[in-house]
Formats: structure tokens, sequence, C-alpha cells
């Protein structure tokens, strides 16, 4: 493990953070502190945003919407192609900023880099055709037919969390304003910088300013103001908040999408590769410090195997390196805040306490950082601790022993959660009869959990209590917009002729939807 206090990355200057911050809203002249995780440093002093801020900043997202769906959809599809180019050759600033507001490590804050500009190169190549005009038949053959038209919700609010601020604040937010809305989008203020630079390079691109807002502020102070104003609410977070948003979105009547809390298994069969599985599990495990919705807590694996996969992956876990770096040398970062910090301890100390074993870690690092937390094995964990069956949502992992695999699918499916999990084993199709049997959005086979993060043209979200709706794939452009129906009939047909008893009507209709059924006609 490593130490020492890491000097601030010197792309991150004062005049920049002043900059970003400047577009912030806050009439009232108060401000939050933002630091700097690895050493508690105040970076900058960031505006906190008013309701009256949030409805003005909604009146011009509005003003510019109007023109900006205007715009045909090859016009606004160029402005995100420069984009993309901007963010791939910025992306070590963004990462730069990235790991100064929330600690992760390095390979974390760049993989975050990349997810906009993969979004954005999906919904460049899909768009076009999922915006396009779709022509159906109508109710009579020829003389009718319908067109459904997609058209954009208006102004899209999204509440972006702190564990991928610049990967939720902007990679939610590009189909959004492709769709043609404008966005409004509320950071959490510990990592408010990184997408307000990310939004920067997105009008340095040509999207027009006013069409992209920011708003700050703590959820419970500016969160109604923001749901009251908006024709839809994209947000990831807790269940508990998810709860509170959808509840409000539902008396409003708007559509939200919600991506929740997970409390993710992984099903290890008898026949893995133990060097394979552990050197990925250990990035699902402990990967951006545990801060990942879609990260690993439970771990099944076979009694037959138990000894052996526990010792190598006990073993690669207590030898990653932890460490407050801006360079590629640490393999985990810090938390986001010694306030979260002292919610993993305290699920530890928990589990500890009612009988559980720390196998490796289970220790704050206050020599190395002010949130460091080391990465932390547990076995004997049960449902009656807070490790046992709420998230932790840290650098902390449990493994379990399992005799059959039916046994192993229903520990994992005992959960309220439902957002990811994963499959190992060397038969594929062996794996996929275990997937289908697993209780959640996302399922990896012989991945932990980036895989299907990954594949952008799939839908990701959540079932049972781990969210509504979901992000990439076709629906996550398309959630965005709503559906108009433009019918058309050519000649009066729908009704008896002139002269024509209505009786004998009837029977013509029921006769003629015979008729259509049997020649396929719809």
């Amino acid at each position: 493990m490593s130490a020492g206090t890491p000097t601030r990355p010197a792309s991150v200057t004062d005049e920049l953070l002043e900059r970003l911050v400047a577009r912030v809203p806050g009439r009232t002249g108060a401000t939050w502190k933002l630091t700097e995780v690895y050493t508690g440093e105040v970076l900058v002093e960031l505006p906190q945003s008013t309701p009256e801020d949030i409805e003005a900043a909604f009146a011009e997202a509005r003003e510019a919407q109007a023109l900006w769906a205007q715009w045909p959809i090859e016009r606004r599809l160029e402005i995100f192609d420069r984009a993309h180019s901007l963010l791939v050759d910025n992306a070590h600033t963004a990462a730069d900023l990235i790991q100064v507001e929330s600690g992760k490590n390095r390979r974390m804050a760049i993989e975050e880099t990349c997810d906009p500009p993969m979004v954005m190169s999906y919904y460049l190549k899909r768009a076009k055709r999922l915006l396009a005009p779709k022509r159906h038949s109508g109710p009579v053959p020829i003389v009718s037919g319908s067109t459904e038209v997609r058209v954009p919700k208006g102004v899209v609010g999204i509440i972006a969390p702190w564990n991928f601020p610049f990967a939720t604040g902007l990679s939610d937010a590009i189909p959004a304003l492709i769709a043609g809305n404008a966005v409004v989008v509320k950071p959490d203020n510990k990592t408010a910088l990184s997408p307000l630079y990310g939004i920067s390079l997105l009008e340095e691109a040509g999207l027009p300013k006013g069409l992209f807002q920011v708003v700050c502020g703590e959820g419970p102070d500016i969160g109604p103001t923001l749901i009251d104003n908006a024709n839809y609410v994209m947000f990831t977070g807790s269940t508990a908040t998810g709860r509170v948003i959808g509840e409000r979105a539902g008396r409003n009547l708007i559509g939200c999408c919600l991506e929740l809390g997970g409390k993710n298994p992984m099903i290890v069969l008898d026949d893995v590769d133990v060097e394979e599985w552990v050197e990925s599990t250990v990035f699902g495990a402990f990967g951006n410090t545990g801060q990942i919705c879609m990260h690993i807590e439970r771990i099944y694996l076979p009694e037959s195997r138990y000894d052996e996969l526990r010792s190598a992956f006990v073993e690669r876990a207590a030898n990653l390196t932890i460490g407050a770096a801006y360079d590629f040398g640490p393999e985990v970062g810090s938390l986001v805040s010694p306030e979260h910090r002292d919610r993993v301890a305290s699920h530890v100390e928990d589990a500890v306490a009612k009988g559980a074993t720390v196998l490796t870690g289970g220790r704050a690092r206050p020599d190395i950082g002010p949130a460091f937390f080391e990465p932390t094995v547990l076995e004997g964990v049960t449902g009656n601790m807070l490790a046992g069956h709420t998230e932790t949502f840290g650098p902390v992992v449990s493994l379990y022993p399992y005799r059959t695999v039916d046994e192993a699918i229903r520990l994992a499916n005992d959960t309220d959660y439902g957002l990811n999990a994963s499959v190992w084993s060397g038969d594929l199709a062996r794996a996929e009869a275990v997937a289908a049997r697993i209780e959640s959005g996302n399922v990896n086979i012989n991945d932990a959990l980036a895989t299907a993060y990954a594949s952008k043209g799939s839908p990701s979200g959540g079932v049972k209590k781990s969210g509504v709706g979901a992000r990439h794939g076709d629906q996550g452009l398309l959630k965005y917009t709503d559906a108009k129906n433009v019918a058309v009939l050519k000649k009066q047909v729908m009704g008896p002729r002139p002269g024509q008893a209505y009786d004998a009507y009837v029977k013509q209709m029921l006769s003629s939807l015979k008729l259509m059924r049997r020649l396929r006609v719809r």
C-alpha cells in the first residue's frame, strides 16, 4: 500500500475552477465549500441555487429548447459528432477534475471519461432512425393510415450522483438533447466540477447557450422545485430518494427513470478458471472503491472449491495498492467523503459485532487521506447484519459457500434489489442457464459489471427496488420523447353508406374483420 500527499494537477487551476462555477446560478450569494478529497483542501466556493434560480433556469432552457427542437436531426447530430472529438481530446483534464472532486483512482477517472463518447457513438448511429416518423396501417386498408411522430418532452431534469458525476451528468443528457429537449442538471455539490467542464465542451462543439443548465444545492432544498418544473426526470441514486422523486413525479403526471440501489450477487460455478475470476472480481468488488451501483457485494462460491477460491481472492484483495495519487499507481482510491467512510465503517463494525469475520482490510486509513478505507473481505455475514441486506456502497464484499446451484440461485435472489448480477463458469451454456434464473436487470457472464454497462445498445436498468425504466439502448432515447399519432382517412368509409341500415353495416363490418384476419391485414 502506498501513501503520500499528492499535488493538485496543473490543469486544475483556480481560473478554471472559478470559470466553471460561474455558470451556476445563486442569487443569495450562499456557497458550498467544494474540497479536494485527497487532502480536504477547499478548492472553490460553489454557488447554491434557490428555487427562484431554478425556475429562471427552466425558463431560459424552455426558450432555447423551442428553437433547438426545430433543428433537423442531422444538424443536431453534427454538434455531437464534434463533441465526441473534444471529449476524447480533453479526457485527461476531465479525469483530473473527476479525481480532485471524488478521490477515485486514475484508472476509474479515465474510464469514466470514456462513457459520454461511447453513448454519443451509439446514438450518432441510431438516433436518426429512432426519431424518424414511422408509417402504420389504419383501421381500413388503403384508405386510412397513421404516422407515429416522435416529439421531445420539453425540458428534462437530471439529478446526477456523486459516484460517476461526469458520466451520469453528461451521458444521461446526451440522448435527451439529441431528441430535441433542453436539460437542467443538478449534480451533487461534492462533484459538480467535472459535469460543468463537460458542458463547456459541448458548448464549444456548438450546443446553443442556455440549452443545458446547471443548478446546485442540497437535494431536499432544490429537488422539489426541479421536479415541479421538469417535463421528465432522470435520477440515479438511493432507493429511498428514488421513492420520493417517483412520488412527486407521479403527482405532476410526468414520467421518470430511476436507477437505484443494489446488493449485487455473483455466483461462481465449480468449473471456473481461478486466475481469470480473481482479477475480474477484484475490480467488480473494489473498482471505484466499491462506489459503483452495479458493483458486487455478495459472492457465492461452490463448497467443493471454497477454500481455494477464498484464499486466492483474499490474497489479491490484501495486496491491492491503495493511495492518493493523480497517476496510474494506486489500484484503489478514496471514498468520496469522511461521512461516507464512516457509513462504510459502520457496516463492517456491525457485522463483526454480530459474528462476522474480517478476512482482510476492515480499517479506515487516515494516514493516506481523510476518506480512505481498506478493501475489505468478510465471511460469516448473515441477514441480520447491515452488510447482509443493505447496500454498503464501499470496498466491502462478503463470501458465502453453497452446496448446489439451486441453493446459490435462491440466495442470490433473496434480496429486495435487482440491479446487477454476475455468473462465472467455463461452460457458457451452463452459465447462461443460471443467468436466466437470476432476478436482475443486468447479468454479466464471466465479468462482474463492465460488459453489461458498456453495451450501449442494450437497455440497462433495475428490477424490484433497484429502479424503474432504463438508460442506454433505443429505450434510452425514446423515453425522452412523446409519441404523436397522426392518422389520415382518405375517404369517408367509416360508417353506413347513405341509405344503408345500421344492422346491415354492422354485419358488413364484422365480416370485414374476419376477412382482414384471414388475410393478415393489420
